[in-house]
């Protein structure tokens, strides 16, 4: 026993040495899963929240998302585009959408009473597209492993010998909770992050820029009066994430705009 702490010592400090990595925004990531191992954790993961959750029968409104999703992920970077993004629609009035890594896309039926049209719902989905783009679940999964469950965290979940206290730290580290209804918020640098980079995706997709800050005025008048105040919440205060949403449409319009006359124009539209 007093041998193997060294050794554990050892591993990681080799661990932080080759987990240092560069966000598409510029800045350092500590990330100690290679991309392989994310995968495999979100496809287990999806498969689990499946299995557990109420999945909804409603190919048209799969149809529906799927539409948006390709429109997206057809302007990622050739890595994201090359990924099988498998979509699910969930049975929860909750207003909640997520992305895992290895392009498992899930979203509730309560996000259609919000995201009024196909733009908002890509925004919404752009954003998510974007926590797995950053790697803001490596970022998390990482950081957990580091200060809770230890190194083998991720094989111990995969492997399916993970403890209950494990598998919840897993689940939490991915940004999700015991319900597929409860989505934990990830840090304000994450939502930052991904509010940016999905804005303009959906953009760049032919989908209005403008409809992101409609999107976000839908969630924050469905949202508790008795919000915490921007500094003490993990999510960017609704009036600000708005502020910043709005200073970027006049500019990824033209995106759009360019988009449109290169032919890109999503048709997707929940069909009767």
């Amino acid at each position: 026993m007093k041998r193997s702490i060294p050794l554990l010592g050892a591993a990681l400090c080799t661990a932080l040495l080759t987990a240092c990595a560069t966000a598409p925004s510029g800045r350092g990531q500590m990330l100690l899963y290679s991309d392989a191992q994310m995968n495999q954790l979100g496809s287990a993961s999806f498969d689990r929240l499946k299995s557990e959750g109420s999945i909804a029968s409603e190919p048209r409104r799969e149809a529906y998302v799927r539409c948006v999703v390709n429109a997206l992920v057809a302007q990622l970077p050739d890595q994201w585009r090359k990924t099988a993004w498998e979509v699910q629609v969930f049975k929860d009035d909750s207003a909640n959408a997520f992305a895992l890594p290895g392009g498992k896309v899930g979203v509730n039926t309560g996000m259609f009473s919000v995201a009024a049209n196909a733009d908002q719902l890509a925004a919404v989905l752009g954003h998510e597209i974007g926590h797995v783009v950053f790697r803001h679940s490596n970022e998390r999964v990482s950081t957990a492993a580091m200060t809770e469950a230890g190194l083998g965290m991720v094989n111990a979940y995969v492997g399916a010998r993970a403890t209950a206290q494990t598998s919840s730290a897993v689940m939490s580290a991915l940004g999700l909770g015991a319900q597929v209804g409860v989505l934990l918020p990830f840090s304000r640098k994450h939502e930052s992050e991904a509010d940016v980079f999905g804005q303009r995706l959906m953009a760049q997709a032919g989908f209005d820029p403008a409809q992101a800050v409609a999107l976000w005025q839908n969630m924050s008048k469905q949202s508790s009066a008795s919000r915490p105040l921007p500094w003490l919440s993990t999510h960017p205060d609704p009036s600000q994430r708005i502020a910043r949403l709005q200073a970027q449409v006049a500019t990824l319009a033209t995106v759009s705009a360019r988009a449109r006359e290169q032919g890109l124009r999503p048709n997707c539209a929940l069909r009767r």
